[in-house]
């Protein structure tokens, strides 16, 4: 395989507010190493594509988050490849060749293949922007690869390998800022994100992801255009959001959006909560408070929970306090109180995620989980019978695994003793809950009689009797557990005879 070269006849003409690191440091080095590496693994696909492309006159690179993520060592699922050829003319070179193409994005100039298990798409050279007030951005096919690279959103994304020769293409110092950990753009960061406001989303999002931090002048363009992402569909904010939550660091892509206040457009009842501190310090800091149970939640995803990354359990511990500032009310004697906060996040979280065209069953299950979040506390102290368990275990039905991340998750207080206590509290409610499970099939609690019978016994048609029968009898089956079908049979007539 050819060696990779680089292509230093390309110089940067942006401005830069601090010098780009070029020298072959150590973690640049193994960075080089890991793209040598993975280029000679996608060889038998990528290299034979080049060659078919530049035997029909064409240009074709690896480029963007393929080159990315394979100088950090990343998984590569989808290879993104750039060419000068059109999408007609790119049907014509895979023809015969890709396993499967399909055509989903040539609107956008892109064609997907899949080529011995390798998923590819190569996109023509475009420029695309945003008008002042469109949510769908003008695609302009452009010539030059230079042109496509530097119209990316960061530098870290704006390298490409040319192929087949592999020739390393990096005309906005890309790799040196890889090598820093930061992330800028090619051009001035408010060009960048004027042109196409989702990159402010996408800085964050790369923040949790990748674990960089964003040039002074990335954080500065997204609080001046904060705004503009208001033109932005709301499907790609979401998108954005989902990729962002499901990060290794969500943390400091929220406090990303929060500081620049970004947060008052994607996610305002998160940036409620920073306006919701005490000066007076009566109650805890609610903004940092959500932070910690976020990264707490993380922590216990896993084998023996919920395997992470979990978008639901993690927007459910960002949202879970959403509904404090609407019900925080001073009591006498300095107290301050929450009351029915659950419950108005819950209605919170629902509306924010619809507005952001969620699916039902996400938004349901989001909400649900913040609803249900206060529901352990008080366990502790008065001890709960069978039936508090049973209704508990029902409530949360298959939001169980993530209540249970959530609720532990929760305490955040410094309170060595007290966050003791209630972890020990938390312990025994689920081993009640193993122990009820064991006894009682509680994953499926119903009553011992079912509509059918209730109907026989009571001899009544269908209708809204038959519901309330059986309303009845799942609180019996609640409160006293299995009752045996004759037993049950005995309760109904009484209660029936009673109305």
């Amino acid at each position: 395989m050819s060696e990779l070269v680089n292509d230093a006849a390309r110089p940067c003409n942006r401005r830069r507010e601090e010098p780009i690191i070029t020298e072959d440091t150590t973690a640049v080095h193994a960075a080089k190493k890991r793209l040598t590496d993975r280029l000679a693994a996608l060889d038998p696909v990528i290299g034979d594509l080049g060659r078919r492309f530049a035997g029909a006159g064409y240009e074709l690179a690896l480029v963007g988050g393929s080159v990315r993520d394979a100088f950090l060592g990343r998984p590569t699922p989808d290879l993104d490849l750039t060419t000068n050829a059109r999408p007609d003319d790119v049907l014509r070179v895979i023809d015969g060749w890709a396993d499967a193409h399909w055509e989903i994005g040539r609107e956008f100039g892109t064609i997907g293949l899949r080529k011995n298990g390798e998923i590819l798409e190569i996109t023509t050279y475009r420029a695309e922007k945003y008008q002042a007030d469109s949510r769908k951005p003008e695609v302009v096919f452009g010539d030059t690869l230079d042109g496509d690279l530097t119209r990316r959103d960061f530098t870290v994304g704006a390298m490409a390998v040319r192929l087949p020769e592999l020739t390393f293409v990096d005309p906005s110092g890309g790799l040196g800022d890889l090598g820093a950990g930061v992330l800028r753009t090619p051009g001035l960061a408010a060009d960048s994100f004027s042109d196409d406001p989702l990159r402010m989303l996408r800085a964050a999002r790369f923040v949790s992801q990748l674990g960089f931090g964003v040039h002074p002048s990335v954080g500065a363009a997204m609080t001046d255009m904060a705004a503009r992402i208001e033109i932005v569909s709301a499907e790609r904010v979401q998108a954005e959001l989902v990729k962002l939550m499901c990060g290794k660091d969500p943390r400091a892509g929220i406090e990303l959006l929060v500081d620049t206040g970004l947060a008052d457009y994607v996610l305002p009842e998160v940036a409620a909560l920073v306006r919701e501190r005490d000066e007076h310090h009566r109650h805890k800091d609610v903004y940092q408070h959500t932070l910690t149970v976020l990264e707490q939640a993380i922590d216990l995803e896993g084998p023996d929970t919920v395997e992470g990354p979990d978008f639901i359990v993690r927007f459910a511990a960002l949202m879970h306090d959403v509904g404090k500032p609407a019900t925080r009310r001073f009591e006498p004697g300095g107290r301050v109180s929450f009351h029915h906060h659950d419950v108005v996040g819950a209605k919170l979280t629902a509306k924010r995620m619809k507005q952001l065209r969620f699916d039902k069953d996400t938004t349901k299950a989001v909400a649900r989980l913040v609803e249900l979040h206060l529901r352990f506390f008080g366990y502790g102290d008065a001890g709960w019978t069978d039936s508090a368990v049973r209704r508990y275990v029902t409530d949360a039905g298959p939001l169980l695994g993530r209540l249970h991340i959530l609720i532990r998750s929760d305490v955040t207080t410094r309170n060595r003793r007290k966050a003791d206590r209630l972890a020990h509290a938390y312990d025994d409610l689920e081993r009640r809950i193993g122990e009820l499970r064991e006894k009682e099939e509680m994953d499926a609690v119903r009553p011992d009689l079912d509509g059918r019978s209730i109907m026989t016994i009571l001899d009544i048609p269908p209708g809204p009797a038959v519901g309330q029968a059986y309303r009845f009898l799942l609180d019996l089956r609640m409160e006293n557990g299995p009752l045996g079908r004759d037993e049950a049979e005995r309760r109904l007539k009484e209660w029936w005879a009673s109305r």
